[in-house]
Order: C-alpha cells, then sequence, then structure tokens
C-alpha cells in the first residue's frame, strides 16, 4: 500500500495520540542515559569494578544508538515502521531486563548495548514517522509539539533516577526501564498504525547509494549539519557545565541542577514559540533565527567567561544558547527532511547519527584546559555555533523558503 502524495495530516484527537505515543519514543535515548547517571557509583561498588568500567555502559550505549540508527532507518523504508520497531521495543525490553540482572560490569556493557538498539529505533522511527504523516508547516508544528517532550526529559530524568535510588537499588531503575519500553512496546502493537510509506529496496548497495545521495544532497546536507553542529554545542554544555558552574563558580549540586533544569525549560520555551510562529514566519527564518540566537548566546558565554564577568550574565549566556535548540530542531529536522519522503527512514538516520557524531568529538575538547577554568567549554560551545551558522549558510543558499 503505497503513495507518493503529500500525507493528509491527522484530526486533533490522532495527532494528540501520536504526540503522546512518539514523544515516548523521542524521550527513549535520554530517559536510558540520564536516569541511571546518580547510580554509577553504586553500580561500580556493587560490581566490584573500575569507575572506567562502568562508564563503558554509556560509551556502548551512545555507539549502539548510532549504529541501530543507521541500520533500523533504512530497514523502516523497506519493511514499513511497525515490523523494524516492534522489534527495536522488544530489543530494548530483554536489554532492559538483562541490564537489571547482570553480574558483572562487562554482560551490563554488553546488555546497554542491545539496549541501546532498541533505543535507536524508537528515535529513527519516530522522526521518521512524522514525516509519513505530515508535510510543510503541519511537519515543522508537530516537531516543536515534540520538543515539549524531549526538552524534559533530560531535566526529569536525572530526578526520577535519584528519587529511585532512595529505595531501590541501580537495578531498580533498568526495571523501570524495562517496564517503560513494555508499555510502549504494547501501545505501538496494539494503537500505532502502519503509515502508508513508498517503500524502497533493502539492499546493502542500495542503502549505501541512499545514504551517499543524501549525504551529496546541498540542502540536506546544510540542515543537518547545522541541527548537528548545535548540538555539539549542546554537548559541550551537558558535559562541561557541572564542572564549570560547581568546580569554577561555586555552584552547590542543587543549585547547579535548578540551573540545569531552567535551561532545559528554555528549549520547551521556545520550542512551543516556534510551533505557534510556524505558518506565519517561513521555517527557513526560524531556523536562522535560532542559529543567530545559538551564535549570540555563545559568543555571550565565551565573553562571560574571559572577562570573568558577574556569575548572573554567564547563566542568561547559557540560557540563551541552550534554548535556541527549541528553534533549531525542529525547523532543521522539518526541511531536511521534506523532500526525501521515500527514504524518510534514511534521512532520519543521518539526522541522529550526526548529532551524535559531532556531539561526541565536541566533548574531549570541553577538558583540554584541565581544572580551575571553564574557557575550553566556553570556546567549544561558540566555535560550533558559529560553525552551525556558517554550514547554514554555506549550504542552503539557494534554497528558497
Amino acid at each position: 500500500m503505497t503513495t507518493t502524495a503529500e500525507p493528509t495530516a491527522p484530526g486533533r484527537r490522532a495527532q494528540l495520540k501520536f504526540v503522546l505515543v512518539l514523544g515516548g519514543l523521542t524521550a527513549f535515548g535520554p530517559l536510558s542515559i540520564d536516569m541511571y547517571l546518580p547510580a554509577l557509583p553504586r553500580m561500580a561498588q556493587d560490581l566490584h569494578a573500575a569507575d572506567t568500567t562502568v562508564q563503558l555502559t554509556l560509551s556502548a550505549f551512545i555507539v549502539g544508538l548510532a549504529l541501530g540508527q543507521l541500520v533500523l532507518g533504512p530497514l523502516s523504508d523497506t519493511f514499513g515502521r511497525r515490523r523494524p520497531l516492534l522489534v527495536g521495543l522488544a530489543l530494548y525490553v530483554v536489554g532492559s531486563v538483562l541490564c537489571a540482572v547482570s553480574p558483572d560490569a562487562w554482560l551490563l556493557v554488553a546488555a546497554r548495548f542491545v539496549q541501546s538498539l532498541g533505543a535507536a529505533a524508537g528515535i529513527v522511527i519516530a522522526r521518521a514517522t512524522v514525516r509519513d504523516l505530515f508535510s510543510g508547516t503541519a511537519m515543522t508544528k508537530f516537531f516543536s509539539t515534540l520538543m515539549l517532550v524531549s526538552g524534559l526529559a533530560p531535566i526529569l530524568a536525572p530526578l526520577i533516577g535519584g528519587q529511585l535510588l532512595n529505595w531501590t537499588s541501580w537495578r531498580g531503575v533498568f526495571v523501570v526501564l524495562t517496564a517503560f519500553g513494555a508499555l510502549l512496546l504494547a501501545v505501538v502493537a496494539f494503537f500505532l498504525p502502519e503509515p502508508s510509506v513508498l517503500r524502497t529496496p533493502a539492499g546493502l548497495g542500495q542503502v549505501m547509494r541512499t545514504y551517499g545521495r543524501l549525504a551529496l544532497d546541498r540542502s540536506f546536507a546544510g540542515y543537518a549539519l547545522a541541527s548537528g553542529l548545535l548540538f555539539a554545542s549542546m554537548f559541550a554544555y551537558i558535559s562541561g557545565s557541572s564542572f564549570a558552574l560547581q568546580g569554577v563558580y561555586g555552584l552547590s549540586p542543587q543549585a547547579y541542577s535548578v540551573v540545569f533544569g531552567a535551561n532545559g525549560v528554555g528549549i520547551v520555551l521556545a520550542g512551543q514559540l516556534n510551533g505557534r510562529l510556524v505558518g506565519r514566519v517561513p521555517e527557513r527564518v526560524l531556523l536562522l533565527s535560532g542559529l543567530l540566537l545559538g551564535v549570540l548566546g555563545g559568543a555571550s558565554v565565551l565573553v562571560s567567561v574571559l572577562l570573568r564577568a558577574p556569575l548572573a550574565v554567564l547563566l542568561v549566556s547559557l540560557f540563551l544558547l541552550v534554548s535556541s535548540i527549541g528553534l533549531v530542531m525542529p525547523n532543521a529536522s522539518s526541511l531536511a527532511l521534506a523532500s526525501h519522503a521515500r527514504s524518510a527512514g534514511a534521512a532520519s538516520a543521518l539526522l541522529g547519527v550526526l548529532q551524535f557524531v559531532v556531539g561526541a568529538a565536541a566533548t574531549p575538547l570541553v577538558g583540554l584546559g584541565g581544572p580551575g577554568t571553564a574557557v575550553p567549554m566556553a570556546a567549544t560551545m561558540a566555535g560550533f555555533a558559529v560553525l552551525a551558522l556558517a554550514a547554514f549558510l554555506a549550504l542552503t543558499r539557494e534554497v528558497t523558503p
């Protein structure tokens, strides 16, 4: 059952259902990464493992998340969205159970890799499904609505994980993730219909040609790089802000949590503002505005650190940069996927993988200056924000709104 026509947007009640289901799938990544972070020290003690070994559970998850998207995205273009998604969710549940019962750290690392493959299915297929269901400004509006979920998940996940540890062990965190995966598996199995997708061949050669075609598409590359590079600036903030704000500026852990949460709220608010403006303001203009806001925020962060400005100035600058994600991601995703209905799964995979690959490259730069300085974090954030704007201007300049 295929069609080449642009999709007709679902009604309001159906849209609410898709927001809840696709939002839950989008939240897989941040929930699975952030919820267990408060438990890492306990895990190392219980498993009699070195801290570096336990930290490999995070690395294994991120690697699996990237590889899983590259594989499952094109598969969903061939076999439809439901079957790869159901298989992925089943893998997530199995991986989560294995995490909860792992007797040693190395088995836990392997279990996290299995879990990450399932999480990848949720993330990449959710984004492709949005392209199946919507087009034009309706697609951008829906991506903006999803920012409500994807913005809140990183805020709530560490808080939930910390509270769980008050009455259960770290294994209980993975039991909760198992229940979350099982719930979404049941919801997808019974309530998420198969979108009408024009399917493409599944051979390795065809998949590689599809990825090559996407990479050579100037506008797709521009939008993907713009979002990926700005996301790298966000990665630098996530990996360096705890050290910088607590170690250099003296914030308590509680005060840092408030700042981190406030910046997450900024993403949500910017995403909702974007949803209200799209349709009145072209997506390309909104994307450019978000990139300019990111550059302004990044430059302000760097200047604040170099001039040792008051902490309030730095916090406002961080808020501006982090909030810009709420404007950039919905518009960049929508514009990048707009011309690739037949290969939405592969296009979604490249978008997602680029964010993690570039983000991973940004993370080690934050610590180059050693302890006692926030300059490397600030310079990394500002630099990647500028690169994001440059990629947008250089590669998408011929595209008209």
